[in-house]
């Protein structure tokens, strides 16, 4: 009776074992697919700033080349006007005017070639920020379309699994299948662990010699008295051998 319980505990822990594993798939992979959907989102808003500044460096641009056109047609009506004045005093005049004029396009032409410099600065980073957009992009869609599949996987997983507990558990007596999913509900997975060389794999600290004496007997269940987990003896649970090998066994034990 006791290997029979043994036995079927250790099949529904290893139950528990996957569920555990989809249901975290469950929750990791969507925090995937949100984890790049930030990372585009920190893009685009970098993206806006470098919009806003590639726009008012256009403008700037823009202005300063309408305003050195408007300059250079003031100058060639100043220089055309030159040839017409009268006395030394329009002359002079005229001069400090047109000086005034060329002081302030070559000003005009400094400042449009810092703005030049700056606007391909910018345009380059735009493109640089195009393409790791579109490598994130394609990267986000490609973990969209596997979110979709992982969780229809693990979903449809799990309800096997539930039958499967189900399964399971009926076959555990009621009183031991409560004192599992007591100490199921209050402590991290695993529930049921072997000890070997009288060392409990769930928390890795000596049992008591005595616990380890009356572990091996296999009388009872019996609980880790450091970490309150289920208990056994690893030999009394032979582990699993390769598919292809069991005919073998079994034909061995017959």
């Amino acid at each position: 009776m006791y290997m029979k319980q043994i036995e079927q505990l250790v099949v529904l822990q290893k139950v528990d074992d996957e569920i555990v594993l989809l249901e975290d798939e469950l929750t990791t992979a969507p925090k995937e697919v949100s984890t790049l959907e930030a990372k585009l989102q920190v893009l685009e808003e970098e993206g806006s700033v470098l919009g806003e500044k590639i726009q008012f460096l256009t403008e700037q641009q823009k202005r300063l080349d309408g305003e050195i056109e408007t300059d250079a047609l003031r100058l060639k009506k100043s220089k055309n006007k030159l040839m017409m004045v009268g006395n030394n005093k329009e002359y002079h005049a005229m001069m400090r005017e047109m000086d005034n004029l060329e002081k302030q396009n070559r000003t005009r032409e400094e400042e449009k070639s810092a703005v030049s410099e700056e606007l391909t600065r910018q345009l380059d980073a735009r493109r640089d920020l195009d393409e790791r957009m579109a490598a994130l992009l394609a990267e986000l869609d490609t973990a969209r379309a596997g979110l979709d599949a992982r969780m229809s996987d693990a979903k449809g997983r799990l309800d096997e699994l539930a039958s499967l507990r189900g399964q399971a558990g009926d076959a555990v007596p009621l009183p031991v299948l409560k004192r599992y999913e007591f100490i199921r509900s209050r402590l991290k997975n695993p529930v049921i662990v072997p000890v070997t060389a009288g060392i409990c794999s769930g928390c890795h600290i000596s049992i008591p010699p005595q616990s380890f004496i009356e572990l091996q007997k296999g009388v009872q269940i019996l609980s880790c008295p450091n970490c309150q987990r289920l208990i056994y003896w690893s030999n009394h649970v032979p582990a699993e051998e390769p598919a292809e090998t069991a005919p073998a066994e079994a034909a061995q034990e017959a």
